[in-house]
């Protein structure tokens, strides 16, 4: 009997739907697996700008559009995270940045994961690395 994923997807926008959700729980687990953080449990929840907007400026108290807030829940040394990803925002960036909708979807889906396996975007040199592996799990997701 397969043992049940530790990665939910939960959609708040109609419309969209994300292809190969399987292989994509799974390869989530790898990252935490290989960053070597233990993982509980991890919701990925895609929403609007506005959703998205409510959330920043009640939890976080900013006042702007983000793609992505990640939320560690963790009480213990296994991670627990609420990651809420803004469809229109990854629209909007995927059409500026000129890649496709897909990969810039992805992209912010590994990111929330490494934020909850430790890594930061605040300062220059978090930014560089996060991007570097940002860029090898993409890379290593689209090979398979």
């Amino acid at each position: 009997m397969p043992t049940a994923s530790k990665v939910c997807f939960f959609f708040e926008t109609k419309g969209f739907s994300l292809e190969n959700r399987t292989a994509l729980k799974a390869f989530i687990e790898t990252i935490f697996k290989k960053e070597k953080k233990s993982l509980e449990s991890l919701n990925y929840i895609f929403c609007t700008d506005k959703r998205l907007l409510e959330i920043n400026r009640q939890y976080l108290q900013h006042d702007y559009y983000t793609d992505i807030i990640t939320f560690d829940l963790s009480a213990g040394p296994s991670t627990i995270g609420e990651i809420y990803i803004s469809i229109d925002r990854v629209k909007d960036n995927a059409s500026t940045l000129g890649t496709s909708i897909k990969s810039e979807l992805h992209r912010v889906i590994f990111h929330g994961a490494l934020h909850l396996c430790g890594y930061g975007d605040k300062k220059k040199e978090e930014v560089v690395l996060m991007r570097k592996r940002e860029d090898y799990w993409l890379s290593r997701y689209f090979s398979e």
